[in-house]
């Protein structure tokens, strides 16, 4: 038996992480049976994976997204049906577009939750669910048209699809949990799609309907809402726990906060190094279109294969001494928003908003610190992020 034939699911939810470097030494490309994936874990080989549809194509046989979120997605077609679902979402997430108005949309947002934890007498909060979480599903909610929802709801919302997304080893309950979710969504969004159809606004969800289409012909909802779903669960979940597993990072070590807090501009080094010592969405998930060969392995055609973009982060090829964070380290792409024509399109919307509630926050509290009587706990392997960050100040 295999290395690979060992590994559970549970291995990968702790920790990830031994496990990838492990397989990148052993067996970068291994078929694990736990999670009915082959797994390729070498920087290169990951980029190849997420690069050539030919060879590997986002089309994937049975995939978690497909039948959980009700169809073919953004993330599982490739190609010209690709090129128009990316294309729908320019309009507001392009870098430079982005830049103007990340500040003003986000910074509110997270100014009034900031209030919320300066107003508590106890000095302490858990920094998940009562900060880096609700900034991240109001932000995107707002810019999505879902400006009429709760945090609550949109955190329960994202929670329950990733139950789903994550299903490889098809977990009944996970998919229960998925199913009751999606449904919620449906009966809510639909009401308001077929109003956006009909009189489109400039949210996300309208320009995804009828973007480059001619007048009087929208795309259909059913064409569109699964690839929402998809944005939802990402968008809302990467920015939020992304910003988290930073501050989980520079509250260990005052050397490096004090580094950061020192210049603004240095934020976005430590959301980039953030995002590449815990990649908060893990893999690229692709099917073989003929038998492949890769790191010296046959890949059998019609495989599913999962580009671990989160083992990549870490790869000793790549960077030195990858299991550390530091903010100080030589700043190079990493594979955190994936590779090629899939790489995220909302990246520049989520480094944005991490880097605004981390400022405002460590600006706000300057003597913010872990909360001794709590241990840091990190959770997941397609969605990694620590279980809660409990700090006092």
């Amino acid at each position: 038996m295999t290395y690979a034939e060992t590994i559970t699911v549970d291995d990968l939810e702790t920790d990830p992480y031994p496990v990838y470097a492990r397989l990148r030494a052993e067996e970068p490309v291994a078929w694990v049976p736990a999670v009915n994936l082959w797994l390729v874990t070498r920087a290169a080989d990951v980029e190849t994976v997420t690069t050539k549809p030919e060879l590997f194509s986002a089309k994937v046989d049975g995939s978690p997204l497909d039948r959980s979120f009700g169809g073919p997605t953004i993330l599982t077609v490739d190609g010209a049906e690709h090129l128009d679902l990316r294309r729908s979402l320019d309009t507001k997430y392009r870098p430079r577009t982005v830049a103007t108005y990340i500040d003003e949309l986000v910074t509110p947002i997270a100014e009034r939750f900031l209030d919320r934890l300066l107003a508590q007498p106890e000095r302490r909060a858990e920094l998940v669910s009562e900060y880096f979480e609700p900034i991240s599903v109001l932000s995107l909610g707002a810019v999505l048209g879902l400006g009429h929802l709760s945090e609550s709801t949109l955190q329960e919302w994202f929670h329950g699809l990733a139950m789903g997304a994550i299903n490889f080893e098809n977990d009944p309950e996970k998919q229960r949990i998925n199913d009751e979710t999606a449904a919620v969504i449906d009966h809510e969004l639909r009401p308001l799609m077929e109003r956006l159809q009909a009189e489109p606004d400039d949210s996300t969800i309208a320009s995804m309907l009828t973007s480059g289409c001619p007048v009087g012909q929208p795309r259909s909802i059913e064409a569109v809402l699964p690839s929402l779903k998809v944005i939802i669960l990402g968008g809302m979940q990467e920015p939020g726990h992304g910003a988290a597993s930073t501050l989980a990072a520079l509250l260990a070590d005052d050397d490096q906060l004090a580094w950061v807090r020192a210049d603004p501009a240095r934020w976005d080094d430590a959301v980039h190094e953030g995002l590449r010592w815990v990649a908060p969405i893990g893999t690229q998930t692709r099917q073989t279109t003929r038998d492949v060969e890769l790191a010296g392995t046959v890949i059998p055609a019609g495989s599913a294969v999962a580009g671990v973009v989160a083992s990549a982060c870490r790869d000793e090829r790549v960077f030195t001494d990858p299991d550390a964070f530091d903010v100080r380290r030589p700043r190079v792409p990493n594979a955190a928003f994936g590779y090629g024509p899939h790489f995220c399109a909302g990246h520049a919307f989520a480094r944005g908003q991490e880097r605004i509630a981390l400022q405002l926050l460590v600006d706000a509290l300057p003597d913010l610190r872990l909360d001794p009587a709590y241990d840091v706990t990190f959770r997941g392997w397609e969605f990694r992020a620590p279980t809660a960050l409990h700090a006092t100040w």
